[in-house]
């Protein structure tokens, strides 16, 4: 079983997690708190084997609890599961070996994938003495497979970029009118690259059925 730790100040949001992690086998909720400093000292008693952790906690910030758990050299692995966005705050999580960056809002299957994948190299280290450059390939093939496939025929990877980070920029889900007015382009052409994302698991949408007119399609990272 790998022992988890989960670091979050939104009781929401901590349920959702916690619900999350009792959907799959072979994990075990160790510790639950929303205080940073909480559960470096019980990190300090019993090191779990992976944190998950956010970044906006009411007394620390997940980047200290990260850099503590360095400093400290406790054997435990973090995914940070959070609203941070920035480049730099996600520069500094990776250089400080984070093993994954879960951006909020985020779907069940995204978490799944992220706690499979840590399992999968978990297991591999804890019963081998050492491993080969297939089983370390294989490790980054899975940690890096975040459904970024080329797009169809017709869409340009580029553009899709572009539209991708246009929609991470938003405050609120938008519609595809709203995000093609923002970017200058034809709201057609935004429409089947949103498509394309939501059919990735990507991003999601929202439907909103008014009393007249189409439903209208709210999207969002």
């Amino acid at each position: 079983m790998v022992n988890v730790m989960i670091v979050e100040d939104d009781p929401m949001v901590q349920e959702v997690n916690k619900s999350f992690l009792e959907k799959m086998e072979g994990f075990h909720l160790q510790f639950c708190s929303e205080s940073g400093k909480t559960v470096l000292d019980k990190a300090m008693e019993s090191p779990p084997d992976l944190i998950l952790l956010d970044m906006f906690l009411p007394d620390i910030s997940g980047l200290d609890v990260l850099q503590e758990i360095r400093q400290k050299e406790l054997p435990s692995d973090v995914i940070l599961i959070t609203a941070a966005r920035d480049a730099k705050t996600i520069q500094q999580v990776f250089r400080l070996g984070a093993v994954d960056y879960l951006v909020k809002p985020f779907r069940f299957n995204r978490f799944q994938q992220a706690l499979e994948n840590y399992k999968k190299m978990w297991m591999k280290l804890l019963w081998s003495q050492s491993l080969s450059q297939e089983d370390i390939d294989d490790w980054n093939k899975q940690k890096n497979n975040m459904k970024t496939d080329s797009p169809p025929k017709g869409l340009s990877e580029i553009t899709l970029k572009q539209i991708y980070m246009a929609l991470l920029d938003q405050q609120r889900p938008v519609t595809a009118e709203e995000l093609a007015e923002k970017m200058g382009m034809a709201r057609v052409t935004v429409r089947r690259y949103l498509e394309h994302l939501e059919k990735q698991e990507r991003i999601t949408v929202q439907i909103e059925y008014g009393k007249v007119g189409r439903p209208s399609h709210n999207y969002s990272v």
